[in-house]
């Protein structure tokens, strides 16, 4: 999954993303609206983690669920 693949899937996305960084509040989820370089920057804030750190979790979050998406739908065809 990329960024433009984020932003197209945020409402389906937004529950994972709780799930995942639990102290994000709906708040931070609203403004962060399928931007990855506001999920960084919310994760930074609540999670007192460095740029860098932040990203690299938010790479491996979005690997993950592509990797999901991919398994989704050779499932249905």
């Amino acid at each position: 999954m990329n960024s433009d693949q984020l932003q197209g899937k945020w409402k389906q996305m937004k529950g994972s993303i709780r799930e995942h960084w639990g102290k994000l509040t709906d708040e931070d989820v609203d403004i962060i609206n399928g931007q990855t370089s506001q999920l960084v920057g919310k994760i930074q804030e609540r999670y007192g983690v460095a740029k860098e750190e932040a990203r690299s979790q938010v790479e491996e979050w979005m690997h993950e669920h592509s990797q999901e998406s991919e398994l989704e739908r050779r499932r249905a065809s």
